[in-house]
């Protein structure tokens, strides 16, 4: 098992593929894991080094009584880069994940290769929603948040096809360590990025699920037209567009690298010269 010490808790991590090669880090969505990448690790193993860890409060890392905010959640990626003495690394996140990424793209662009952020929005709904969802957890668990995830993460479509899959995630949330989860719901009450995305100045992917109703295509619309260097993909998905649109998304994100990459080569080429 692999946990790295950063900031005073003990983080939980994976790596597979080359540390000789390029670097993608995964981060999670709210109430899961780092098992939620499962289905991209196949495609990216053979030309990159994938990292995947479990946020501050969920998984097998370490859940302190919070609150946490953003930029904490932020700075425990930044460490376990370090960690793993990475100087740069490409960054994929999800819902909360995503929202960590454009903190990061803020705050430590010289760490960033390029970023792809799924599912997620600047500002991730309501403040006061947030809290109240925090108190529940604290007060009553995660079961009654774990009965209504399915409507908020998928299809009904795909959630009648693919129970399995569905029910394994739902297993995770019910497993949660309730203050890490209410910890982070405090995070993202406390989050808006609304006006300062306008600077960030790296290479962006914004993937959003065309049925998503907790992260829209018009949040994702919206930080398109804020981000110079980034580009938009809809997937026919709800939240976890990842898992629900698999195909489309490993798609989508291998060829992003993939042209970063190529550019970098041009650029050293070119300067070279």
């Amino acid at each position: 098992m692999s946990i790295a010490h950063i900031n005073g808790i003990d983080v939980f991590y994976l790596t597979d593929g080359d540390p000789h090669k390029p670097a993608i880090i995964f981060s999670n969505s709210l109430g899961t894991d780092h098992s939620m990448w499962d289905g991209q690790l196949e495609i990216l193993r053979r030309d990159f080094y994938v990292i995947r860890y479990d946020t501050r409060g969920h998984g097998l890392t370490s859940a302190p009584k919070g609150p946490y905010t953003i930029a904490q959640l932020g700075r425990d990626a930044l460490g376990l880069l370090d960690y793993l003495v990475i100087d740069k690394a490409f960054f994929c996140g999800i819902s909360m994940g995503g929202l960590i990424g454009q903190w990061l793209a803020l705050n430590a662009p010289e760490r960033l290769e390029g970023l792809v952020i799924a599912n997620t929005a600047p500002k991730i709904g309501n403040e006061s929603a947030w809290i109240d969802r925090a108190n529940l957890v604290r007060k009553e668990g995660l079961n009654s948040i774990a009965e209504s995830a399915p409507s908020r993460w998928f299809t009904p479509e795909f959630y009648g096809s693919y129970p399995g899959a569905v029910n394994e995630l739902l297993v995770n949330l019910k497993n949660m360590n309730p203050e890490g989860y209410a910890s982070c719901c405090e995070a993202l009450s406390g989050e808006d990025l609304r006006v300062g995305i306008a600077e960030i100045n790296i290479p962006t992917l914004i993937i959003s699920g065309a049925k998503d109703p907790v992260t829209t295509t018009e949040d994702a619309e919206f930080m398109r037209s804020q981000i110079a260097k980034s580009e938009l993909l809809v997937v026919p998905a709800s939240h976890i567009s990842n898992i629900e649109a698999e195909t489309d998304f490993n798609f989508a994100i291998k060829n992003f690298f993939a042209n970063q990459l190529k550019k970098e080569l041009e650029i050293q080429d070119h300067e070279s010269n």
